[in-house]
């Protein structure tokens, strides 16, 4: 994250299965929106009670991109973090328009109302991962063996 940019992390749900593009040079790009609604506890009433939703249009970019769409679909909760961006345009007509958007620099299904199955995607055995004895991408312990320490 670069000096003075907003950070911010958003908890709630998807409005929407996640719009999938592709950029003229090749990149990945998700566009979803992550709808955020407060609850507070009325004491008085004895109840939960919602306050107003929010709606953030989010955008999450290459490998993460991939991943949002093949794991999030409408209605998952997520908790996601990124920054919020200001986008600035002119349309056809002159006007001068302006938004709000987050750009998305992880995200991840919540647990707290569900349980989730984590699929790691397994890396190759090079580099400096090949030598790592807690690296076991690629290359499952047998059985009996031992950690290594």
């Amino acid at each position: 994250m670069s000096f003075g940019e907003t950070p911010i992390t958003l908890i709630g749900n998807l409005t929407d299965d996640p719009e999938m593009k592709f950029t003229e040079g090749g990149a990945a790009l998700a566009k979803f929106t992550i709808a955020v609604t407060p609850r507070t506890f009325d004491r008085t009433a004895n109840q939960w009670k919602d306050g107003t939703t929010a709606f953030y249009r989010c955008a999450a970019w290459r490998t993460l991109a991939e991943h949002v769409a093949d794991s999030l679909k409408k209605g998952s909760r997520v908790v996601a973090n990124g920054r919020m961006r200001q986008h600035d345009w002119t349309t056809p007509e002159g006007e001068k328009r302006s938004m709000l958007a987050v750009e998305i620099d992880d995200i991840g299904a919540s647990v707290r109302f569900t349980t989730v199955t984590i699929n790691p995607r397994r890396a190759t055995q090079s580099g400096p991962a090949a030598n790592d004895p807690w690296n076991t991408a690629g290359n499952p312990a047998e059985p009996g063996d031992e950690p290594p320490f």
